[in-house]
C-alpha cells in the first residue's frame, strides 16, 4: 500500500466531526482507506451498491441505533439519498466524534440531490488520485503518463492499464453518470469526452462544443456541470478582478487525470506522448492536478490572461491573497514572453515560478524563479 497524504486530514475528521466525507471518483482509493483505518471505536462496513448490505439497512433507523457506539461506514451513499435526513437525526441526537463515515463518487453537491444537508455535522475530504510526493520521485514520467489511480499505477503493466481504463470510462459513461441523473445518451457523452480531451487546456467554449454535438449551450452546460462534479473533468476559473483590462474571462478545461485524458487520445507510451501536439497541455494538466491536491480546501486557483496577451498560467489564492503563481513549461531551457511580465505587474505577482519537468531550482530573472514540480509541491506545503 501506498501512504496517502490525506490519512492526516482524515483522521483528524473522525476524531473531530460526527460524520467525515470522504468523496472523489471511483478506484482512487477511498474504500481502503476507510477499512483500513484505526477508529477510537470498532467500526462496520456497508456497501450501498450490494444488495445484502442494502438489505441490513431496509430499517435504516433500526440498524443505526443498533451499531450507534461504532463508527458506520456507508460506500457510495450517493445511491441512498434517503438516508441523509436519518444521519442527521442520528448526529442531532449524539454528536460523538466519528460516529458516520460516508463515501461517495461524487461532489456534495451531487451527495445533497433530493435530500437534507448535512452542513454544520460533516466534513468533506477530496480524495485525489497519487500525488507526486507520495511516489518515487523517479517515477514522474511514469505518474504523468499513466495517472494516478493505485490499481493501474502499482500494477505498471501498459496493456492492463489500458484494459482497465477503457472499462473506467464505460462505466461512468453507461452507468454512473446515469445514475447521478446526467439526461445524456451515452454515445454522446462519450464523444464529449473525447472532444474535451482533444481541447484540454483550451478556454472553454459551449458554441463549439454545441455545434459539433448538435446541442444547445444550456444542455452543454448541464452535461458539463455532471462531468465536473463526478471529478472527471476540472474548471480553471479565470481571474478578472481588473476590470480596466480586455481580459478572457471563460474558464480553460482539463481533465483531472492525465491517464484517462492519455487513453482517451490514444496516447500509450512517452514517445507517443513526446510526439504528440497536446504535450504542453498534457504537462499543464498534470501539473494542476498535482498542485490542487497539496492545497487546502478552500484555497483558489486561477489563470489570468489578457487580449492583449498578457498571460500566467497558473495563480492561487488564499484568504484574498497571492500564494503562489507559476508559469508552466515542458522545457529545459524555459524562455519568458513580455506578457508574462506585464502580467505580473498587473496582478503585483512578488514571485513567480517557472514550473519544468525536471528536478530543477535556479532563477532566470528579478522575483523569477526555475523549479521543478516536487520541489514546487514541497514549496506550497511549506506555505499551508
Amino acid at each position: 500500500m501506498i501512504q496517502r497524504k490525506i490519512e492526516d486530514d482524515f483522521y483528524f475528521s473522525i476524531q473531530n466531526f460526527p460524520v467525515t466525507g470522504l468523496i472523489g471518483p471511483r478506484q482512487v482509493g477511498k474504500t481502503t482507506l476507510a477499512k483500513t483505518a484505526s477508529y477510537p471505536s470498532n467500526s462496520i462496513y456497508l456497501d450501498l451498491e450490494k444488495n445484502s448490505d442494502l438489505n441490513k439497512i431496509e430499517d435504516p433507523e433500526l440498524f443505526f441505533t443498533e451499531y450507534q457506539n461504532k463508527t458506520i461506514i456507508l460506500d457510495e451513499i450517493q445511491h441512498v439519498p434517503n438516508l441523509f435526513p436519518l444521519i442527521r437525526s442520528m448526529v442531532d441526537e449524539n454528536r460523538r466524534p466519528g460516529k458516520f463515515i460516508i463515501l461517495g463518487s461524487a461532489s456534495p453537491k451531487l451527495l445533497r440531490q433530493s435530500s437534507e444537508s448535512l452542513a454544520g455535522r460533516i466534513n468533506y475530504l477530496e480524495m485525489t488520485p497519487l500525488n507526486l510526493l507520495e511516489i518515487n520521485p523517479e517515477d514522474q514520467n511514469k505518474l504523468w503518463l499513466m495517472g494516478g489511480f493505485p490499481e493501474p499505477y502499482l500494477r505498471d503493466n501498459r496493456r492492463f492499464t489500458t484494459e482497465w481504463y477503457r472499462s473506467f470510462i464505460a462505466s461512468y459513461v453507461q452507468r454512473d453518470l446515469p445514475n447521478y441523473g446526467l439526461p445524456a445518451d451515452p454515445s454522446i457523452t462519450r464523444k464529449f469526452l473525447m472532444m474535451i480531451a482533444s481541447s484540454n487546456g483550451g478556454v472553454l467554449n459551449y458554441s463549439t462544443f454545441g455545434k459539433s454535438l448538435g446541442l444547445t449551450i444550456p444542455t452543454i452546460k448541464t452535461y458539463l456541470s455532471f462531468l465536473i462534479e463526478a471529478f472527471l473533468v476540472r474548471e480553471l476559473p479565470s481571474w478578472h478582478m481588473n476590470m480596466k483590462k480586455r481580459l478572457v474571462k471563460s474558464p480553460k478545461l482539463y481533465f483531472k487525470d492525465t491517464g484517462m485524458l492519455h487513453i482517451l487520445l490514444g496516447i500509450s507510451s512517452l514517445e507517443n506522448l513526446f510526439g504528440n501536439i497536446i504535450l504542453g497541455a498534457s504537462w499543464e494538466a498534470f501539473v494542476l492536478n498535482q498542485v490542487h491536491s497539496v492545497l487546502n480546501s478552500d484555497d483558489e486557483m486561477y489563470y489570468y490572461r489578457t487580449q492583449d496577451g498578457a498571460e500566467i498560467d497558473l495563480l492561487i489564492r488564499r484568504n484574498d491573497q497571492w500564494v503562489a503563481a507559476a508559469e508552466i513549461k515542458f522545457s529545459s531551457a524555459p524562455i519568458l514572453t513580455k506578457g508574462t511580465y506585464i502580467a505580473m505587474e498587473d496582478l503585483g505577482i512578488p514571485l513567480l515560478h517557472v514550473i519544468v519537468p525536471k528536478d530543477e531550482n535556479y532563477p532566470i530573472a528579478k522575483n523569477i524563479r526555475v523549479m521543478g514540480l516536487r520541489g514546487f509541491l514541497e514549496f506550497l506545503e511549506k506555505r499551508k
